[in-house]
């Protein structure tokens, strides 16, 4: 809930493993709403949120754990506007998961090379496009190497070719074995 408004009602679903889940909705509906629930960027009001079982308590150690375990993509992409694409891409497997500098330029020179954003490293967001910039935030969130991608209207701002590379770049990672939850608007793209 919003103070009285309750976005979110008797919301039930299981995930396993290897899944792909597509929640499709109207824009305002609430789907955002349950993607920063299940990471707690929202903290539900009510109900719980269980990975393994276990039900994620609203202890910072215990949802950082978890953060660690999941990949975040967002619409609007949510780079650092003053860090190039490598640091954007390091930031979190050095910083938050605490690697070596050298594993983390590896790890992370291999997920850009992946996306194709390797010859970008050393640009800044406001030097690329949109669909450039969603493939370096898709880099960022799987070289955490999560077992789950979350990921929040991927292509939402993005044109017809951008589109299909980034939906192409999730259906690699879930044959690769990744949980996948993706939000959309879009039936096609759920298809």
């Amino acid at each position: 809930k919003f103070g009285e408004h309750e976005v979110l009602k008797d919301i039930s679903f299981d995930l396993f493993e290897g899944d792909v889940v597509c929640i499709i909705g109207s824009s305002g509906s609430g789907k955002s709403t349950l993607l920063r629930c299940i990471n707690h960027l929202e903290t539900p009001t009510s109900g719980q949120i269980l990975y393994h079982g276990y039900p994620l308590t609203k202890d910072a150690q215990t949802i950082n754990r978890f953060r660690s375990q999941v990949g975040m993509v967002f619409q609007q992409f949510n780079l650092f506007n003053n860090m190039t694409v490598f640091d954007n891409c390091m930031a979190g497997v050095h910083k938050v998961k605490k690697r070596s500098k050298e594993y983390s330029t590896e790890i992370c020179m291999k997920y850009l090379e992946k996306v194709g954003m390797a010859p970008y490293v050393k640009a800044k967001p406001h030097q690329l496009s949109g669909g450039m910039k969603q493939r370096v935030a898709i880099a960022r969130a799987i070289a955490q190497a999560p077992p789950v991608i979350l990921a929040d209207e991927p292509t939402g701002n993005l044109d017809s070719n951008s589109t299909k590379e980034i939906m192409d770049i999730l259906k690699g990672l879930h044959k690769e074995g990744r949980t996948v939850i993706l939000i959309t608007h879009d039936n096609e793209i759920a298809a």
